[in-house]
């Protein structure tokens, strides 16, 4: 799945078992096809530095960023601690585009979703019965809703994001159309990492993206003190 990704290169199976092995330390052997991944930590903290440091940067300079998550269920929390420290850094936390529907094609078929953001952390819903700004919101990879909200921005005359951040589509779609993007992914997402190889995305760090909320938190911490964003 390409999730916005429009690779340079071809990529044959090898190629992406080879470069997910080099980003995220899953076995390289082709015949591995059942049993669990191991991620390497030393992979993950070696990206969340990196990850940080961009983050780091856009606080420093003030720059308006954009924040979206196809995870709402486990990740909106670490992405709404970000939107926090930024914003509290002088960063505008960008919100185009709400309430926007998007057509996404999903393998249940067509389904028309609304974005919304919780506390400036961009989500679709796919039910119009749920409330406006709150939890959860809807899983999804598709790249639409970063293209949406983007040309919304655009449309009404900026500011456009100098960084976004997320995971899925949010950060593939981004990538591909020029902006610095950084996000997280699982070994389930190897476009992101394709992404990365070919300099569309800036950091993709390697991590279990559905484990349980509050299991992220430790993670949350380490970004923003690496990024000297601690409250």
């Amino acid at each position: 799945m390409l999730i916005g990704i429009d690779p340079q290169r071809t990529w044959r199976l090898r190629d992406v078992i080879e470069l997910m092995a080099d980003r995220c330390g899953v076995s390289a052997d082709p015949g591995y096809v059942s049993g669990h991944d191991v991620i390497d930590p030393e992979r993950t903290l070696a990206a969340l530095d990196a990850f940080a440091e961009r983050i780091g940067a856009a606080a420093h300079r003030r720059a308006p960023v954009l924040l979206g998550t196809g995870h709402p269920h486990r990740l909106l929390g670490f992405y709404v601690a970000l939107a926090d420290a930024l914003s509290a850094a002088g960063c505008v936390v960008l919100t185009p585009a709400q309430g926007r529907c998007v057509d996404i094609t999903t393998r249940f078929g067509l389904r028309t979703c609304n974005l919304d953001y919780v506390r400036r952390v961009a989500i679709v819903r796919e039910s119009a019965d749920e409330r406006p700004g709150c939890e959860p919101g809807a899983h999804t990879h598709s790249p639409l809703p970063v293209r949406t909200v983007l040309a919304a921005a655009a449309e009404a005359g900026g500011p456009l994001p100098e960084l976004v951040i997320g995971d899925h589509g949010w950060v593939c779609g981004a990538g591909q159309l020029g902006f610095e993007a950084i996000g997280l992914a699982d070994t389930d997402d190897p476009a992101l990492f394709v992404g990365e190889a070919e300099g569309v995305v800036s950091v993709a760090v390697p991590l279990d993206d559905g484990v349980r909320s509050p299991y992220y938190r430790p993670l949350t911490r380490y970004v923003l003190n690496r990024a000297c964003l601690s409250q």
